[in-house]
């Protein structure tokens, strides 16, 4: 009986690498001559066995929606280390709600990240932009959180962030409230540096990328401006497309109204028939206005250089840079003319629109400026 049983025993162990639990089971009773009662048998945890002997398959990576009113989502661990995200989140306070796109790094979680505020062009969205800027695959090599704020159509018909509104124009008013809010709850949510917090955009969201350096000096640490306008171009509709046009008359006096001074990196193609160049260049001298007023004595001393250069590559657009740099060299502002390139992200990818592949990839050359600055 008992050499009997050995060989079940052996016989059904075979059964159970192969994956076949139910004959296993039943050779088991024979072996020992229906002792082991029939409930008894239907109580075997398949589940240990299986998680022991078999590796069940891995399921599919899946976009995540949360809500605002969810806890922080973390990455899903896998061997140790955590998965990318892409996650859906939603964000409102008395000023409005948005919608938002956040990526998760996989190196989340490790140490505090920074911290990259995205604002779309008029009538794109989360996902387009950030197809379309690459973005999330700089933010996972570089290692930092980016967050793409939805404009609604309730808001802009056009889904244009409303930079040309006074109201709009304000710290603790309307839209800069909800983006700066949206920015502090990622910041609190998320293990984002706080020392490291960057905004950019592309035509309106650069405006209004512009606009919330401005507003908020003391929350972000660099300003990306792409194809778009300096702050106090316009005041309504038709004043906004007058400067699109040709630039604005008012920059100048809007400017010497404040003195606050962010960091901040241009790109403006001079081609462009939508945001005219001329725009691009007040960006600009209103940075340029602002880091003088607070730097007089730097500036007598002679502590700012300019610096411009002219790049013809091989391949692709040829370019102007223009850099403000101090002593150390550290570029305080950079100008990029891209020659020939029209309304569109500099170097982006085709998969998004209003981009040009053909130029100096502006999304690289925002993160190098932006991660030499903090406050």
């Amino acid at each position: 009986m008992k050499t009997n049983l050995l060989a079940s025993m052996q016989e059904a162990l075979a059964l159970v690498k192969s994956g076949n639990l139910l004959k296993a089971t039943e050779l088991i009773q024979q072996g020992l001559n229906g002792k082991l009662s029939k409930t008894a048998a239907n109580q075997v945890d398949a589940s240990v066995i299986e998680g022991e002997l078999v590796r069940k398959p891995a399921r599919p990576v899946q976009e995540a929606k949360v809500e605002q009113s969810q806890k922080p989502a973390q990455p899903e661990q896998r061997a140790g280390t955590a998965k990318p995200q892409f996650i859906t989140k939603s964000f409102s306070n008395e000023h409005g709600a948005r919608e938002y796109k956040l990526y998760i790094p996989s190196s989340y979680g490790q140490k505090p990240l920074p911290l990259v505020i995205m604002l779309h062009g008029c009538t794109q969205t989360a996902d387009d932009f950030a197809a379309g800027t690459a973005m999330n695959q700089l933010a996972e090599e570089l290692g930092f959180l980016v967050a793409y704020p939805n404009q609604t159509a309730s808001a802009n018909n056009k889904r244009c962030w409303n930079w040309f509104k006074a109201q709009d124009q304000q710290a603790h008013q309307g839209e800069p409230a909800i983006i700066a809010g949206l920015t502090q709850a990622i910041i609190h949510d998320y293990q984002a540096d706080k020392q490291r917090v960057y905004i950019a955009g592309l035509s309106a969201g650069g405006a209004m990328a512009a606009i919330m350096g401005a507003t908020y000096p003391k929350l972000y640490a660099a300003v990306g401006v792409h194809s778009g306008l300096a702050v106090g171009s316009a005041t309504n509709v038709i004043s906004a497309l007058a400067a699109m046009n040709k630039g604005s008359c008012r920059v100048k006096e809007i400017t010497q109204n404040s003195a606050s001074f962010v960091p901040t990196i241009v790109f403006h193609g001079d081609s462009d028939s939508v945001v005219h160049l001329r725009n691009g260049e007040q960006v600009y001298a209103q940075a340029e206005q602002r880091l003088k007023a607070s730097n007089d004595d730097y500036f007598n001393d002679n502590a700012f250089q300019l610096e411009q250069e002219q790049i013809k590559p091989k391949q692709g657009r040829s370019y102007t840079r223009a850099c403000l740099n101090d002593t150390q060299g550290l570029a305080h502002i950079e100008y990029w003319t891209i020659h020939g390139a029209g309304h569109a992200w500099s170097g982006g990818n085709a998969s998004g629109s209003y981009t040009d592949p053909q130029g100096p990839n502006a999304s690289r050359e925002m993160l190098r400026f932006f991660l030499s600055h903090h406050h």
